[in-house]
This record gives structure tokens, sequence and C-alpha cells, in this order.
């Protein structure tokens, strides 16, 4: 029996002395989060998969492994020879967890997940698809406490704290926008869950969740007086004078109990029900509520002067970085592993004091191993580059004042005709989505098919977001904007940056995505309205011999050439002197 078995073993073992007919894993935390900390890595420990997103449900009889595309090659190879099956959400004849629950559980049956990772609003979603079928859901203490004999504990990393010059705003200042939101709402409190939401407002980064610049904490912020709560160890003694007329710093595990003594039924308190665990929205008891989208979601989704400029510098430095990187890179006749090579950009970007690290694992992925669009090469899957093909490289850097997210398919040896027309017709999709105007009030969703169209036209697509948010000094993933084919409905707004990256992938073959990263910005305004389009902020040359000029139109031409010549306007004087010869060569005209 491999470990993974012996471990969905335990697990039943536990439905049966509870009287439990399933147990739901979401693989996140009490906030949420995308990225988790070592010690919610739960998905992970009880199946195999490494991947960022995914849902287990473990029955008497069934494990079952949810993801979606940008997993179905990783999740099937990962957990290869256990017991459990894989469901490709999206595809035909697979139902999404809650669906299958509700179609395959018994009827009066009950389900069990961890309540401290359980939202309110996905418990609501859960009860309303079980209603027909009277399944009940058991919110239960974390089980796999039991079984995990070696999981690490809740962390505690130190924390800095980011000065206005870099973040454009005090904490006096965010607490007195987010209580200004908060009052016309008609509450004296508001409950704050999101990681980043509370690393925003505060001003405050840890090093929790790797890659991710956060610390575990829960907010709550009343018109008068603030409680932080996380491990008072953490500050050091002159953060905690720095902070203490803003913030009472309480332990992480006081919450629950310390916010159900402050809050009475007279309050009314504002909470956003999709980052809210059951345990904490216990505490609040019959306090009147108003739910919605945390204010500072929306507050730091659009960036300040300060912000913005931070980015243009960290995109600056990153190019620096990338270019000395591409140019001591030998395509034709280099022998390189995948790790090797996200290596290799990482020590290039260490080279500036400047940058902390990486904004996420990066993504190096050869030839076939391109293909699945998240990949993350472990030392048992390091893939030898050598001969003909394409590298996907996905990195971003982390930087003082911002960071960066870039993907550059890197052609070694030749390419062939369908690497090239593949990789054009991509690019025509990203040209397309960067160079778009847009009246103002324009949601994502309204300009997907932008950077899909060519693809379209070919019978080819992908099927990951084309855009996503950034943080600014945060995470590499911030909402509430989004660029995908889901109906979300966020407008653009000036401030906003997000990603451009349209892929394709060929299982078997080759995977190909160009990713800059866009900052939205205003534009012309006219008797039809104000109108917005997109600043690019990436400063990189595209693989220029992987583009096909024949399927160029003469504006996208123009396009490539345009951006080519003011990336080496941007780095010719900032990049080592032996590099400048590779920069100018990737950069010619078409």
């Amino acid at each position: 029996m491999s470990l993974v078995d012996e471990r969905v073993a335990a697990m039943r073992t536990i439905l049966v002395r509870e009287g439990l007919d399933g147990y739901l894993i979401n693989g996140t935390d009490p906030h949420q989060s995308e990225y988790v900390c070592p010690r919610w890595r739960s998905r992970e420990w009880i199946s195999g998969f490494t991947g960022s997103a995914g849902t287990v449900l473990i029955t008497k009889d069934e494990a079952l492994l949810w993801v979606d595309s940008r997993y179905f090659i990783q999740g099937s190879e990962q957990i290869k020879n256990s017991c459990f099956t894989l469901m490709k959400l999206d595809t035909p004849n697979v139902l999404e967890p809650t669906a299958w629950i509700a179609a395959n559980l018994i009827e009066k049956g009950k389900l069990g997940i961890d309540a401290a990772t359980l939202s309110v609003t996905a418990k609501k979603n859960m009860e309303e698809v079980f209603a027909d079928r009277a399944i009940e859901i058991v919110p239960s203490p974390d089980y796999l406490d039991e079984i995990w004999t070696d999981r690490m504990p809740v962390p505690s990393s130190s924390l800095l704290e980011l000065e206005a010059n870099v973040v454009g705003f005090t904490i006096v200042q965010k607490l007195t926008m987010v209580r200004l939101a908060m009052v016309q709402k008609g509450c004296n409190y508001t409950l704050i869950s999101s990681l980043d939401d509370i690393a925003w407002v505060t001003n405050l980064r840890g090093s929790d969740v790797p890659y991710n610049p956060v610390f575990l904490s829960f907010l709550l912020l009343g018109t008068n007086k603030a409680w932080l709560f996380t491990d008072p160890a953490r500050f050091s003694s002159d953060l905690q004078k720095s902070i203490a007329e803003n913030l009472e710093i309480l332990p992480y595990d006081a919450a629950q109990a310390t916010i159900a003594s402050i809050i009475t039924e007279d309050d009314s308190v504002y909470l956003n029900p999709d980052k809210t665990n059951l345990l904490l929205f216990s505490a609040l008891g019959t306090a009147k509520q108003v739910q919605g989208r945390d204010f500072t979601t929306d507050l730091k989704a659009c960036k300040n002067d300060t912000e913005l400029e931070g980015m243009r510098r960290a995109h600056l430095l990153d190019g620096v970085a990338l270019v000395n990187f591409l140019a001591h890179l030998d395509t034709e006749k280099g022998t390189y592993h995948e790790i090797e090579v996200s290596n290799l950009l990482k020590e290039q970007r260490m080279k500036n004091s400047q940058c902390i690290g990486e904004s996420f694992a990066p993504i190096s992925g050869w030839a076939e191993h391109g293909a699945m669009c998240h990949y993350s090469a472990t030392s048992e899957s390091d893939s030898l580059i050598e001969g003909n093909g394409l590298l996907v490289l996905d990195t971003g850097g982390m930087y003082e004042f911002g960071l960066t997210d870039i993907t550059r398919t890197i052609l070694f040896g030749n390419a062939t005709e369908e690497m090239k027309r593949d990789y054009t017709l991509v690019l025509k999709g990203n040209l397309a989505l960067a160079s778009s105007r847009f009246p103002e009030g324009t949601c994502g969703y309204q300009l997907d098919a932008l950077a899909k169209q060519y693809l379209w036209q070919n019978g080819m697509s992908f099927f990951h977001g084309t855009g996503h948010g950034l943080g600014f000094r945060l995470n590499v993933h911030e909402g509430p904007q989004v660029i995908n084919a889901r109906p979300i409905n966020v407008p653009l707004k000036k401030g906003m940056i997000l990603s451009d990256e349209p892929g394709v992938y060929k299982e078997g073959k080759h995977g190909i995505r160009i990713e800059n990263i866009v900052a939205v910005r205003e534009d012309i305004k006219t008797e039809f309205g104000q109108f917005l389009s997109f600043e690019v902020l990436t400063i990189c040359p595209f693989e220029r011999k992987l583009i096909d000029k024949n399927l160029l139109s003469e504006s996208e031409l123009a396009m490539v050439n345009n951006y080519h010549r003011w990336v080496y306007e941007e780095l010719k004087d900032l990049v080592e002197a032996e590099s400048v010869s590779y920069l100018k060569q990737a950069t010619l005209p078409l």
C-alpha cells in the first residue's frame, strides 16, 4: 500500500468513528488563501498532488481529486498508482465536487469539513445544492491533526513595516479610508480575514507563506479601535511602538473568543462571506451583518501614483536581469536542466540589492512539460534541455518597491513551422489585448476574446485565465480584477495592474505562453465617455526567431518593432556590457 493510500485509509477510520459519509478537503487555510503555508497543504499531504488548486473528497469507498485544465496532466501523473481518481473539471460528464456529492452521497448523508477552512459563502452554496437530498454539512475539527504526525506549526515570521514613501499612504490614512467606507455602509466594525488585505492596510509584511509576503492574522477594525490577531512575538520592540497607537496585538488563536466578547447584538459588522470562515462567523453572534467584498480589496486594486512608479521601476530592473540572463544562455549548443535555467535567472535578479527574491515558484517547462501550463519542476521530474524545442519560463521577481511576473517561451535549437505558427498566433493575441482601447465600465471578460481570437480561428484555444490582477509588493495573484471568460462583474479601473498571458498547450509536444504585465490608464475622452487603455510594464524582448512575420498585419509588425525599440532604449545603458550585442540583435526590426 502506498503512503497516500495509507493516509486515505486512516481518514476512513475517522469517518467511521465520527459517523461521516465523506470528508471534503478544499486545500485552503482559515483565510481562504490561494497559496498556503506548509501547515495547510492538506490537499498535497492526503493525495500527493502539489498544484495550487484542487478539491479532495474521501468517502468510505472513493478517493477523488478535482482539478482544472491547468493541472490535468500534472494531476494524472501525481496520483498515479494510488487509490485516487482524477476528476477533470469543465470536461463532459464530470460533475464539480458539490454536484457530485449531491448525486452520489447517500440521502441524508453527513459530509465533514474543517470549519476553519469553510467560508460562509461556500457553506451556503453547498447547502442549496444538497437540500433536495437532505445531505448535512458537518463543520468539523481538523481531523488531519490526528494522522498528520509531522505537521508543521502555525508560522510566525518576523514582520517588516513599509514606509509611506514606498506604499504611498500611512497606516493611519489607510485605516481612515476603510473606516469611512465602513460608516457609509452603516457599520461600526469590519472583520477582515484575507491575508493580503491585512498586509495592505497595516503596511506590514511577513513571510509565513512562501513567495507571498503575508502573515497569519485576522483584523477587527472598529470606528475607534483596531485589533490585530497574530503572534505578538513576531514584533520587534521598535515595531510594537510604531503600531501601538493604531493596533492592539492579540494572539492569533484568541481571535474567535475575543471577537465574541467585543461584538454585541447592537453592533453592525461588515464582512466578506467569501473569506470569513465558520469559526469566526460564529463569534459575531446575533450582531447585524452587512456582507460584501472587503473594502480593502478594492482600495488596494487601484494602485496609487507611488505604487505605480515602484512597479515601473521593478519592471525596469527585472528587464535588466532578464536580458543579462538571456544573453548568457546558450540556446544553440548549450545543455541545461529545467531547474538550472530558473536558478540562473534568479541569480541575475539577486545581483540587484533591491531584489528580495522570487514573487512565486518558477515554472520552467521544457518540451512536453511546457504543455503542463502550471508545471513545477522537481528533482525527480527535472528534464534535460537539449536539442530542438521550446522552454516555457514563467518567473517573477519581488523587489522592495514592487513585483514582476513574466513568461517568455525560449527556443533552443531550431523551430518547426508548427512552433512558429503557434507562437505567432499567441503573440497576436497578446498584442491585441495590450493595444485595446475600451470604455470606462468595461469588465475583463469583455476583453477576453481579444487574446483568443487568432487561436480560435485556427481551431485552438487555452483554458487558463488570460489575465490576473497583481499586488504591489504583495501577492502575485490579486483580485478582484481578472481577464477571463467568466462573466465577473468587476470593471477595470485606472491603476489596476493585470497580466496579459495567452498561450497554447499541446500535450506531449510543447507549450507556448507570452506574458506581459499591463497597467490600466486613462485614454481619450469623447462624447461617448471616458476610454481606458493599457500601459505595458514588462521590458523584455519576445522570442524573435519564433515570429512568423507573414502572419502579422502591418499594424502588428509596427507594434512588435515599437515594443522592441522601447525595450532597447530602456535597457541598453543598464545591462552588462557583454549583453548589449544580444539586446541589439533581439530587438532588431522584423
